[in-house]
């Protein structure tokens, strides 16, 4: 029930005023005439009953010229309900028929323009006739009365039962004073009591309008008590619920129990999120789910169309569903099977790596016979600027799928791999599932970039976290923090690329299929700058429709004068250098000369770093040429033996480490114990101090393949016979004597070509290594295969 009364005419807002307390006698007290034609006063959202006073803000052009009229004269209206509330302009078919003849106390001129009147009800009547329509409708009516009240025990208990109702409903309302119960006591005239209850009810329009119309009061009481007992069980009820929310909720279920009523009332509630839930609804008709992921996304999208967007959780769910419509899932690309057309994609970026070539085409070809497999795990393992990286993205290309680089340089973080948990604040999936997301395919081509250079500290180990990943058998179910579901990996091919093969924690190294990438040969690094580089520092340049010429005699001595290195970075660097100083030549001069001389490549690049004549020779007893290999390729090293006056003492020197510093000591006394073989007096031992150097004392320097070549300094400077020249050594020994093999054989000998060696010993069980060689790129040097130490003083000492 409402405390106050209200009345809505035209377009204009409701206005409140308490309800006047006045027996339905005392309004008719006046006497005054009815007369039987009356302006009528259509009213918005309410219904008027006989001695209610209310106040109106009268609105409509009719409205205010009707009641003007009106009062000027007998100051009474007939006051009538509309069919239809919505309804601006109504037409005579918009009028109910039965209405209350209300008298108007007051005008009152508003300062914005506007009326206000307020009236009271006296009689009920009906409308017989419309007489005039404009300038506001005006009609003949019959007044009605309420038929004769016969003294009735049972009318007189709905009395009562109504004013009982009353109270109890203005109890359990705390939007209603408690001075309406001291109202309700006090009214006497039944007739009063039941209009003034129904004015108050809380019920549809209608149902006000049907008791306006009946005639006979006792039936009318029998509807009102009904109206009565609805609202009040709706009363109890809603206390019910709100008291007991009150006693057992905290502040959050107190929020959620509000967020229930308000959804009951949507508009209000506020589609704010409505759209964006029911977009993300729409997608996720298209995506092809797991059946885990589909139930995880329909129990997060129930959970945000109960949440309001204000609360800190539902950013964490809508980013979560956000990811989850991004991920590809079963989403892949089509491969390309045709085996030739993938070859050439390969040749034509990338010079050489027959090996890696041979193995995606492999790849390829199961795939077309199978349809499906496990792609393999692959790494290569090579110096830098050979191209590694590179080759990844021509992979793609060449089987046509997505690809896509993740750097692990320095990664230290195991989250940065399996993500954090989504409740932290600033969480994020791992860099695996952030790639997916990326490329929005199941099966790209994914590069792990420098996988040797993974770090760990107290905030994890990202390596063991990638055993997974790179696990075939396992990475169909990989799980993320962030995501909190198994994702299938098994479809990704993963390209590792490393520098140190022994820098990868080994668990994760037997994973992958390594294949290993050796440096490029003099001939091999011509054809990729004249296939490559060049071409592509013109363009960068400005020199692409500007045709000159750089020999090959010229690229060879780019190459071997000022470069040192596996890879073609540096040659890249110089090349670019020869093009700024083409460009430079073009705009000064306006023209270029058409070839690029010998001449023009000392002025462009300056003196010759590197002075092979060094490296090729040893003129003096004791300095040996041994072959190192270093994770940027392969080289030259020397290493200097010198007798001294002294105790028989062996000092070594040049930042060696243990097991060079061993090899040493094993050279030395293995030359002791063959001293006479090999034509030494084994009294200098006592009396001669041995010191072994190698330069570059900055540089650290370890790994037993040094063995032969200390051993060959040793015996020369003890002899006094000098080491044939342009000659290199590489090998491990024994205490026994004899020659063991190593490793890195390619770049150690594509080294010694690059530093103009023509000879090289090495042991006989890496023959093997060197005929998987291209044997043009060796041309010009002799191997020497040997079994023991002795065959090494041999062909070395002169």
């Amino acid at each position: 029930m409402n405390n106050k009364l209200f009345m809505q005419s035209g377009e204009d807002e409701m206005e409140f005023m308490p309800i006047v307390s006045l027996n339905e006698e005392e309004a008719d007290a006046d006497g005054q005439h009815i007369p039987d034609e009356l302006p009528l006063l259509p009213l918005r959202n309410t219904v008027l009953f006989p001695g209610v006073v209310i106040p109106i803000t009268v609105g409509r052009d009719k409205s205010i010229k009707a009641v003007s009229d009106a009062y000027k004269t007998d100051k009474l209206v007939g006051v009538v309900a509309q069919k239809d509330s919505s309804i601006e302009e109504p037409t005579i078919n918009d009028l109910e028929g039965i209405g209350t003849v209300a008298k108007i106390v007051k005008l009152i001129k508003m300062p914005d323009g506007g009326t206000t009147i307020i009236i009271q009800g006296k009689k009920r009547f009906k409308i017989d006739e419309i007489t005039i329509i404009d300038p506001y409708f005006k009609a003949k009516i019959s007044v009605l009365t309420d038929e004769p009240l016969v003294d009735d025990p049972d009318f007189n208990a709905m009395l009562s039962s109504i004013k009982d109702l009353a109270s109890q409903i203005v109890g359990l309302s705390p939007n209603l004073p408690s001075e309406a119960a001291i109202i309700l006591k006090n009214i006497e005239n039944p007739s009063f009591l039941i209009h003034f209850v129904s004015s108050n009810l809380n019920c549809d329009l209608k149902q006000k309008q049907q008791l306006l119309e009946i005639n006979n009061i006792k039936e009318r009481a029998e509807l009102l008590m009904n109206l009565m007992q609805t609202e009040l069980q709706y009363a109890e009820l809603k206390n019910k619920v709100t008291n007991k929310t009150r006693a057992e909720l905290d502040k959050q279920q107190r929020e959620y129990f509000l967020q229930q009523q308000m959804k009951a009332i949507k508009d209000e509630l506020g589609g704010e999120n409505a759209a964006e839930v029911k977009e993300m609804m729409k997608k996720a008709e298209s995506k092809k789910w797991t059946p885990a992921a589909k139930e995880m996304f329909t129990k997060n999208i129930e959970k945000l169309e109960r949440m309001h967007p204000s609360t800190p959780d539902y950013s964490v769910i809508y980013n979560h569903v956000d990811l989850m419509l991004d991920l590809p899932w079963e989403e892949c690309t089509v491969d390309s099977y045709d085996l030739k057309k993938a070859k050439k994609v390969l040749d034509k970026d990338h010079y050489g790596m027959h090996k890696i070539k041979e193995r995606i085409l492999e790849y390829l070809a199961v795939l077309k016979l199978k349809g499906d497999m496990k792609s393999p795990i692959l790494c290569f393992i090579g110096p830098p600027g050979i191209g590694k990286t590179s080759l990844g993205k021509s992979i793609a290309a060449a089987i046509h799928r997505k690809y896509v680089r993740v750097s692990l340089g320095g990664l230290h973080d195991e989250s940065e791999i399996r993500g954090h948990r989504k409740t932290y604040i600033g969480a994020m999936p791992g860099r695996i599932i952030q790639s997916i997301r990326k490329t929005k395919s199941s099966n790209p081509v994914m590069i792990l970039d420098e996988i040797d250079k993974v770090g760990s500290d107290h905030r994890g180990d990202p390596s063991s976290a990638l055993l997974e990943v790179l696990d075939p058998e396992q990475n169909h179910s990989f799980y993320d923090n962030y995501l909190e579901l198994e994702y299938d990996l098994s479809k990704v091919l993963f390209i590792a690329t490393a520098n140190n093969l022994s820098s990868i924690q080994p668990a994760l190294r037997d994973r992958l299929e390594i294949i290993d990438l050796s440096g490029y040969a003099i001939e091999e690094k011509i054809e990729i700058a004249k296939q490559h580089l060049i071409p592509k520092q013109k363009e960068m340049h400005g020199l692409k429709d500007n045709s000159f010429k750089i020999s090959d005699a010229v690229i060879e001595k780019v190459i071997t004068d000022y470069t040192r290195e596996s890879g073609v970075r540096e040659l890249d660097r110089l090349m670019a250098s020869i093009m700024r100083y083409q460009a430079k030549e073009l705009v000064v001069k306006g023209k270029l000369k058409p070839t690029v001389t010998l001449q023009d490549i000392e002025k462009i690049l300056g003196k010759s770093k590197f002075n092979n004549e060094l490296y090729k020779m040893a003129n003096m007893p004791g300095v040996a040429v041994g072959l190192a290999w270093t994770y940027v390729g392969g080289d030259i090293l020397f290493i200097e033996a010198q007798s001294s006056e002294g105790k028989g003492e062996l000092k070594l020197t040049g930042n060696l480490g243990n097991v060079m510093k061993e090899s040493a000591s094993t050279a030395l006394t293995w030359v002791q114990a063959n001293a006479k073989k090999i034509g030494i007096d084994s009294n200098l031992f006592s009396t001669k101090n041995i010191h072994i150097h190698v330069p570059e004392g900055a540089v650290p320097k370890d790994g037993p393949s040094a063995g032969i070549t200390m051993m060959t300094a040793i015996a020369s400077a003890l002899t006094g016979r000098k080491i044939k020249p342009y000659l290199a050594m590489t090998g491990e020994i024994t205490l026994r004597g004899q020659v063991l093999p190593v490793g890195g054989i390619k770049e150690k000998v594509l080294a010694a070509k690059r530093s103009g060696i023509k000879d090289i010993i090495m042991c006989w069980q890496n023959e093997k290594d060197v005929e998987e060689i291209t044997q043009k790129f060796i041309t010009g040097i002799n191997f020497h295969y040997v079994k023991t130490m002795q065959q090494v003083l041999e062909i070395a000492l002169t």
